[in-house]
């Protein structure tokens, strides 16, 4: 059997001190944010997607568009802009609250197409 390279070069080793009791600094450290890009775009397109589906199933609900024939066609218009929108907000909130700091919000309640 062929003996396997377990060498990495991507792993960084450091020293422990001799009067180490199992723990370094680095362990504790805290890797910075990874933004997942690809959601947060997502979310933008469903949020302008839907708000445009509301207003226009709005403004067919109203009558300010002239639909003769055809008046049921509002109220779909107007549930699936608001199935739409609602992530899309719900997303875009979170990442401005992680890019903004507030306690409690992170890129990482985001899900990322990554994994």
């Amino acid at each position: 059997m062929p003996a396997r390279n377990t060498l990495n070069s991507e792993v960084r080793y450091s020293k422990l001190a001799r009067d180490d009791d199992g723990y370094i600094d680095l362990q504790f450290k805290k890797s910075p944010p990874k933004v997942p890009y690809k959601a947060i775009a997502l979310a933008t397109v469903l949020f302008l997607i839907g708000s445009v589906l509301i207003i226009v199933g709005s403004l067919l609900l109203a009558g300010y568009f002239e639909v003769n024939d055809h008046h049921d066609r509002s109220i779909p218009v107007l549930i699936i802009g608001i199935l739409v929108f609602l992530p899309g907000f719900y997303h875009l909130r979170i990442a401005c609250y992680a890019f903004k700091g507030y306690r409690g919000y992170s890129y990482d309640d985001i899900p990322d197409f990554d994994d």
